[in-house]
């Protein structure tokens, strides 16, 4: 949490406010990253982690990236 209003604060203190990925492909990006905490405790293996970042990717997030996204098809092709 953060008690302030970002709106108000400098560029220098909006470099540690941390973000969220801004798609689906950046999100696999940063679990490809950083999945050691889903192997604490065998919870999962590498090979699903891989697995599933490779099924999203394929099956996901190329489909989303070769489709207009709906403002897009909404400013330029809805007359």
């Amino acid at each position: 949490p953060l008690d302030k209003d970002i709106y108000d604060l400098s560029p220098e203190e909006m470099k540690s406010v941390p973000s969220m990925p801004g798609s689906l492909d950046e999100a696999l990006s940063c679990l490809e990253d950083d999945h050691a905490f889903l192997m604490r405790g065998d919870v999962f293996t590498e090979e699903l982690i891989e697995t599933f970042i490779d099924y999203k990717r394929k099956n996901e997030a190329e489909a989303v990236r070769l489709r207009p996204h709906p403002y897009e098809f909404a400013l330029y092709y809805d007359i």
